[in-house]
């Protein structure tokens, strides 16, 4: 099992990395906010080796909890490796997390491809996975404002991950209004 991987970035495309160890060329397979995060040429990622009857492929994550959170995924039926990046892709793992505290489908059936009976499903399925602090997490109203100003981004026209990354663009002491929020993250887009 290959958990972690560290070398020289050597490509860097919307859904995948290459890094270079030892003179070869790995492909893992990221989530969004973790290829949107790799800036520098030394590249380390907690990994997961995904083996199907056809293909070997090889998974990275910024963190380790991303990873857990994967792993946690995959165990649903139904969901595959690609559904779960992009859920990790679409939302942050906090994000994830106070859905399941908070049992709101809504907020997991905004990655594409989850409608909302997938959802609730994961829902369902993520509250036994969890470990057990789930519950005592702070509960903040970030993540409503958030998922506001991802509404408002995608009825404007933008996809849920350009939406997303530009949500984790705002400033932290950023104002709390929604229109300040749905500002910054469209001058962050360049709009």
């Amino acid at each position: 099992m290959i958990s972690i991987i560290e070398g020289d970035l050597a490509h860097k495309a919307a859904d995948h990395i290459v890094v270079r160890v030892g003179g070869v060329g790995i492909e893992v397979i990221a989530p969004f906010s973790t290829i949107e995060r790799l800036n520098a040429n030394r590249v380390f990622l907690f990994t997961r080796l995904v083996v199907r009857e056809d293909s070997l492929s090889l998974y990275g994550f910024a963190t380790a909890n991303e990873r857990e959170l994967f792993d946690a995924v995959l165990k649903i039926s139904g969901i595959g490796p690609k559904l779960a990046v992009s859920m990790l892709s679409t939302l942050s793992v906090e994000n994830i997390r106070h859905a399941v505290a908070n049992n709101r489908p809504e907020i997991i059936s905004r990655v594409p491809g989850i409608g909302k009976k997938t959802a609730q499903k994961i829902l369902l399925e993520l509250q036994d996975r969890f470990p057990a602090g789930l519950g005592d997490l702070p509960q903040t109203g970030e993540d409503d404002s958030s998922a506001v100003v991802i509404d408002a981004l995608t009825g404007l026209g933008y996809s849920v991950v350009e939406a997303q990354a530009a949500v984790q663009a705002i400033p932290r002491d950023a104002a709390e209004s929604i229109e300040d929020r749905i500002r910054l993250a469209l001058q962050s887009l360049g709009a």
